[in-house]
């Protein structure tokens, strides 16, 4: 994988800056920011096709806001859990706070504390395995795709090596677009799409790593070799 590049691609488009302030814009406005989303479920294809300048032209609203949508129902599902731990704890809180009994406060801090350890948990599971189950929906194309739990693990095991790296660059991207709030909250604009862009080109060279297209899986096969064109005899038979 081409770590740098996926830093760096936006930037080899001519139209980088028109495509980037379209896609920053539309980052911050609530439920309109499906569509940047989607946009980079194009990105993640563009580049697993081999596209050299992947940044795909902003002419499919409609159905880059669709992918956003079911990506965003999608972690709201992944998150449920931890939204039912909070609300426990924070009933365990209202009832420590409340209670007359050192004994009580002193037992519903400390489930309090256990279950917000257990939230962070799995804050950090959904964290690692959000992003294949992303490439696993934009591979398939159906909803469903973010929940077949087995494959997705699978298929983590199987390319723990390449996911790991893919995984602490979205990381890292993400820490580098704060930076853009040194710039009184105005670069953040632009910085955090930018790390969306780079998400969705880390991982779409992952899926190109790991699911070559038919074409390069054959000539992967072949090795250096390619096999001869049939040809036809004088007398029409095939030699």
């Amino acid at each position: 994988m081409d770590i740098g590049k996926a830093f760096t691609f936006p930037f080899d488009d001519q139209e980088w800056v028109k495509k980037l302030i379209i896609g920053a814009v539309l980052l911050i406005i609530p439920v309109v920011n499906f569509i940047a989303i989607g946009y980079m479920i194009r990105v993640m294809r563009n580049v697993a096709e081999g596209d050299t300048r992947p940044l795909p032209e902003w002419d499919q609203w409609g159905d880059d806001f669709m992918k956003g949508l079911l990506v965003a129902l999608a972690g709201l599902a992944y998150a449920l859990p931890i939204l039912l731990v909070n609300g426990i704890s924070a009933i365990f809180g209202i009832i420590a706070s409340s209670a007359n009994s050192d004994g009580v406060q002193s037992v519903m801090a400390l489930c309090s504390t256990a279950l917000s350890c257990l939230s962070g948990l799995w804050g950090l599971l959904i964290a690692v395995v959000i992003p294949a189950a992303i490439l696993k929906y934009a591979q398939e194309g159906e909803f469903s795709s973010f929940f077949k739990f087995a494959e997705i693990f699978q298929w983590i095991r199987d390319h723990a090596k390449d996911y790991i790296i893919a995984v602490l660059v979205i990381i890292v991207a993400r820490i580098l677009s704060g930076f853009g709030v040194i710039a009184c909250g105005i670069g953040v604009l632009f910085t955090m799409f930018w790390a969306t862009l780079t998400m969705g080109h880390i991982l779409g060279q992952l899926w190109a790593a790991t699911n070559p297209p038919p074409a390069a899986a054959a000539a992967t096969s072949y090795g250096d070799y390619t096999p001869p064109s049939p040809t036809i005899s004088d007398e029409g038979e095939e030699v």
